[in-house]
């Protein structure tokens, strides 16, 4: 068993040794060459399994191009069975030759080590036949590098999973789509080969101009366009980079929590959180504070987090003492309620411990939280997501380890006065359809500021972002980043001439680059991104991508020009979209690696 080898053993065994340049139709060609480099010329014994039986055999030799082995049956026989055996294991018996799937073969252990690298050798091939390999690869019959394109990838994602480093929701959705799609193109061989023989059994007859059967036609046409549809979303999910830009629109594997509603006497109740005995001075403050709020409610007391939030109904309060609150389980917050520390963030900590998706999750109709520290670990989905509804976060402390705070396809959040820093990822990740109210907050420190997920323009708008007097610096990336598909069109109305009039050089120049690189779709997965990293590319592709509905809107945008340059100098925005940036004022951007505003093609 190989289960031990870890990526990087994998990946030169296959990058060097097995795959090295091959295009798809040379696999077995080139893993042919390598068994017979790595497998004993002399002959070499091993147990056949399958379907549940095994068979000790002799193996003579390889079969050209193709992933099987010539064997015959071992004497004496060594031979058990839990059903009846396969048909090619019961004419090997009967025959006594057969040519059998090199993946169902285990080398016979030998104390000498003789067999060593035979048994290594057939473990690499049987890894890559059940988790790299795909049925419909070998129908690839371009020029591409089977290993970058495919192998590459597919090895990182299965130790991405294996690893615990993705959403199990994520996980889930790629199985279900891989089983579908090799069911669905099962389906389609199956049918394929249905037509051809009834193509032939015509020829035989000798009909002039056969029919096909225009059912099966049809038939056979719908399943290649699911196919293809399946297939695209598998490498999706495939691609690291992707996968990064693009998310998933799937759940994170948590159950959102159902809620409860108000209570059925319509009474609030306050919810006071504290690991250790609250002491008079403390709460004599709470009650203060209580009572200049107007609140006249009854009191509920609890020793962690998650009793309190179990315990919430709409329109409770739940008020953290000062302390550290480590929290095993995701932190789900369903109902409409106000979620307060008492002090500052620095005083009143909620720390992750243990693995998880996501560290808290809200999916409310109206979440308040403030003066709250939380301190993310190994998450692998992110510090807080906004499923639904709309969250605000008032001067909290996010200190991040993956991805930061996540506002999926509808919800809203707005974030006053936060310090969000040490993402790994994007510390603050918008979904299309979502909407973000930014003022005054520090985001640094990230790989990415912002990331602005425009990529189901069909059936979500650009994600909206407000954003006033925020600092965004020391970020790895940018400031800001975009990511939407590569083929873009200007999408101006006719009459709106003067507005491509205004630098015909850079829309063309941008329409060129475009063009050029269209045709490297598909290469390497670093090539299939286009950074656009100068201040005059990103204003062209603005210029080309924003929705002028007025014309009068170009006439007031070149009485401001001055103000435009103004903020070019101040932010290295270059023009904004007008339909992503709803405001945008006094914000600062400082040493970010690359600069303000980016943008990724994919």
């Amino acid at each position: 068993m190989t289960n031990h080898l870890s990526y990087y053993v994998r990946f030169k065994a296959y990058q060097d040794y097995i795959l090295g340049d091959c295009k798809t139709c040379e696999i077995y060609s080139f893993i042919a060459d390598y068994l017979e480099e790595m497998l004993e010329p002399e002959g070499w014994q091993a147990i056949w399994v399958a379907e549940g039986s095994s068979l000790l055999i002799d193996v003579c030799g390889l079969s050209e191009n193709s992933l099987e082995v010539y064997g015959r049956p071992s004497v004496p026989h060594l031979y058990s069975a839990s059903a009846e055996p396969p048909a090619r294991m019961a004419m090997l018996l009967e025959q006594g030759k057969a040519y059998i799937p090199i993946q169902q073969l285990w080398v016979v252990y030998d104390e000498r080590g003789r067999f060593e690298r035979a048994s290594l050798a057939l473990e690499h091939i049987r890894f890559f036949s059940n988790n790299i390999w795909r049925d419909w690869d070998i129908e690839d019959d371009d020029d591409y590098d089977y290993f970058v394109r495919s192998a590459g990838p597919r090895l990182r994602l299965h130790y991405d999973i294996l690893e615990g480093r993705l959403p199990s929701g994520l996980v889930s959705e790629y199985s279900r789509l891989l089983k579908e799609c090799r069911d669905k193109y099962s389906q389609f061989v199956a049918l394929k080969r249905k037509l051809q023989d009834a193509e032939s059994n015509d020829g035989v007859e000798e009909m002039e101009d056969p029919e096909p059967d225009p059912v099966s036609m049809v038939e056979g046409v719908h399943l290649d366009n699911e196919i293809k549809a399946l297939k695209q979303k598998l490498k999706i999910l495939e691609d690291p980079m992707l996968r990064y830009v693009l998310g998933y629109q799937t759940s994170s594997g948590q159950a959102v929590v159902c809620a409860k509603g108000p209570r059925e006497d319509r009474e609030t109740l306050t919810h006071i959180v504290s690991e250790d005995p609250i002491n008079v001075h403390t709460m004599t403050a709470l009650l203060e504070m209580l009572h200049q709020r107007g609140h006249d409610w009854s009191l509920l007391f609890h020793r962690d987090v998650h009793s309190a939030l179990d315990a919430c109904y709409e329109g409770d309060t739940v008020l953290l003492c000062p302390g550290r609150y480590v929290e095993d389980a995701s932190l789900s917050i369903a109902e409409s309620i106000q979620f307060e520390g008492f002090g500052l963030p620095d005083d009143v900590v909620i720390e992750k411990s243990g693995r998880g998706d996501i560290f808290v999750q809200c999916s409310a109709d109206a979440i308040y939280m403030s003066n709250i520290k939380f301190v993310q670990h190994d998450t692998v989905e992110g510090i807080l997501v906004v499923l639904r509804g709309q969250t605000v976060l008032h001067n909290c402390v996010l200190h991040c380890e993956t991805t930061g705070v996540t506002v999926r396809t509808n919800a809203h959040l707005r974030m006053e006065n936060c310090d969000l820093y040490g993402a790994k990822c994007s510390g603050l990740e918008l979904y299309p359809g979502s909407a973000c109210d930014l003022a005054g907050n520090n985001i640094h420190h990230c790989k990415e500021g912002i990331l602005i997920k425009d990529f189901m323009a069909s059936m979500y708008d650009m994600p909206k972002l407000n954003m006033t007097n925020n600092r965004l610096h020391s970020n790895e990336l940018y400031g800001v980043t975009l990511v939407k598909p590569q083929h873009l069109e200007a999408k101006l109305e006719p009459g709106n001439q003067e507005m491509v009039e205004q630098k015909p050089n850079e829309v063309e120049g941008l329409h060129n680059s475009a063009m050029e690189n269209s045709n490297d779709v598909g290469r390497a997965t670093h090539e299939e991104y286009i950074i656009l990293e100068t201040e005059k590319a990103i204003t062209a592709e603005i210029l080309s991508a924003s929705h002028l509905k007025h014309k009068e809107n170009v006439v007031q945008e070149k009485h401001n020009d001055a103000s435009c340059e103004a903020i070019v100098e101040e932010q290295d925005a270059g023009k904004l979209p007008e339909d992503m940036f709803i405001f945008l004022s006094g914000n600062s951007f400082r040493r970010n690696g690359k600069g303000a505003f980016g943008i990724f093609y994919y």
